[in-house]
């Protein structure tokens, strides 16, 4: 498994973020806001309008509906819903991690994803560690409008 930024001796090679983005298609925004001035919910609209299926995660607006989807209060609590989560981005801060990781890794989820700003390379040891794969300092929206760009027009990598 590897991780991306901030990277240490002990942790693999860099992972390729647009692998990933390409590789999987259901994202948890974990720390969603339901303001739409916020980055979480910008990159929320995107990733949504490009196809990936979200599950938003914020115990401040669980229960309530945005982009069409409930919020839940947990990763949990939506696993047990049936979401279907591989990669957790997360909108947190860094001393904020610890439990995201715990039940990232608690509900089996291939990617630990810490947005642009946010890095704990401790987490990404521990994600490492537990088999996942771990990407910090990078955006979803940024990293998937890359290898969108370069691709051939009318091409969708997600439907």
């Amino acid at each position: 498994m590897s991780v991306e930024s901030g990277q240490t001796p002990e942790m693999s090679a860099m992972p390729d973020s647009q692998r990933i983005l390409r590789e999987y298609q259901h994202i948890a925004v974990v720390g969603f806001s339901i303001k739409p001035d916020r980055p979480s919910y910008e990159v929320a609209v995107y990733l949504q309008s490009v196809g990936y299926d979200l599950t938003l995660v914020n115990p401040r607006y669980a229960g309530q509906t945005a982009l069409g989807k409930r919020i839940y209060a947990s990763l949990t609590e939506a696993r047990e819903a049936g979401a279907t989560i591989e990669i957790v981005d997360v909108f947190r801060r860094p001393q904020d991690l610890e439990p995201v990781l715990q039940e990232a890794i608690q509900i089996g989820a291939r990617v630990l994803w810490l947005q642009l700003g946010i890095c704990n390379d401790e987490i990404g040891r521990q994600a490492v560690a537990a088999g996942m794969e771990f990407v910090q300092d990078h955006c979803t929206k940024i990293e998937h409008a890359r290898f969108a760009d370069d691709s051939p027009k009318g091409i969708t990598f997600h439907s």
